[in-house]
């Protein structure tokens, strides 16, 4: 079963009540798991960190964002114990090494790597002595990269997988890069999925078809709302869309259809498929051409539609009206 993951990240803006909001709301979509993102703006920026996406009129700089973005540990420990209450698993992305301790403290079962972070070996080594899972987005990561950063994890023992990832918010259809998907398969042998900015369902609905076995996409009450992500993001009607639509394509892929049988269709192929017939009224002695045969449903009142061959070039031995049925015994 693939897992999917609603990505909240910042789309609480700062509002514990809005992050209590959006965990009912993804629990009542279905989704497998829910992701926050835990910034601790001392650790992990400084009045340096320039804005990807320049949307705040109310935050001065990057850093005054992402101190805003900040809960308590307590908070903190409130959601995780929310997302235990509703029954889907709490997880976020640390940004830094004291976001790892905060995360141990609350209790986590994996760990998610932003794109920006593949590279931050200091905080992959902080987390691969916690011995829990890794799952990692690729979006910035050269193939050369990612051979590194897993040789890194792998040496450590980390259960590792890896999402094919653009950043680009939002993501167009030519940079969704699904071939990568098979590409990362095929060189970690790892647990491969698919993170989605697209902002459309059928993005994760290609990649759950084209083989990923995991799913993130960002959520939003609303496409129109304040902050960074909420254009790339899909609203909870969508995001209800989606874990039907995976479970549906789940299921077709696991209950392969062998081609080589078409036992099951015998009824219907007597009803659609056809006997030959005239089209004209004959003599006996007439010739058959091409040119006097029909087919008609259904099928077994004649000689089969596909054994018009057989019977061009023959004499008929009586009679036949228009339409009627061609039958063995009316050749010679």
């Amino acid at each position: 079963m693939a897992i999917t993951i609603a990505e909240i990240g910042q789309a609480h803006d700062g509002s514990l009540g809005m992050a209590h909001a959006y965990i009912d709301a993804v629990a009542n979509a279905g989704v497998n798991i829910v992701k926050f993102q835990t910034h601790i703006a001392e650790a992990e920026s400084s009045k340096y960190e320039p804005f990807r996406v320049k949307f705040s009129k109310q935050d001065a700089t990057r850093f005054d964002y992402w101190k805003r973005m900040e809960f308590s540990s307590t908070q903190w420990k409130g959601l995780k114990q929310h997302c235990d209450k509703v029954g889907v698993e709490f997880m976020s992305s640390p940004f830094s090494n004291k976001a790892v301790d905060l995360l141990e403290e609350i209790g986590v079962k994996r760990y998610k790597i932003g794109s920006g972070e593949v590279n931050n070996l200091l905080l992959l080594e902080k987390i691969a002595k916690t011995k829990k899972p890794i799952i990692i987005s690729s979006g910035m990561s050269s193939f050369e990269e990612l051979d590194a950063t897993v040789k890194f994890l792998k040496d450590r023992n980390v259960d590792v997988s890896i999402l094919q990832c653009t950043t680009a918010y939002p993501t167009e259809p030519k940079e969704f890069g699904f071939n990568v998907i098979s590409e990362l398969k095929k060189r970690y042998h790892v647990p491969v999925g698919f993170s989605d900015h697209s902002s459309k369902i059928e993005t994760s609905i290609a990649a759950i078809a084209l083989g990923a076995e995991i799913v993130e996409f960002h959520v939003t009450f609303n496409k129109e709302m304040f902050g960074p992500d909420t254009k790339s993001s899909l609203n909870f009607k969508e995001v209800k869309q989606l874990v039907t639509a995976i479970k549906s394509i789940e299921q077709a892929i696991e209950n392969p259809v062998d081609k080589a049988s078409n036992s099951n269709y015998n009824e219907l192929k007597n009803i659609f498929e056809k006997s030959l017939a005239v089209n004209k009224n004959l003599k006996v002695g007439h010739v058959l051409t091409f040119e006097d045969l029909e087919a008609k449903k259904p099928k077994g009142y004649g000689i089969d539609a596909n054994q018009f061959e057989q019977v061009l070039g023959k004499k008929i031995s009586k009679n036949l009206d228009q339409w009627d049925f061609l039958n063995e015994e009316d050749i010679i």
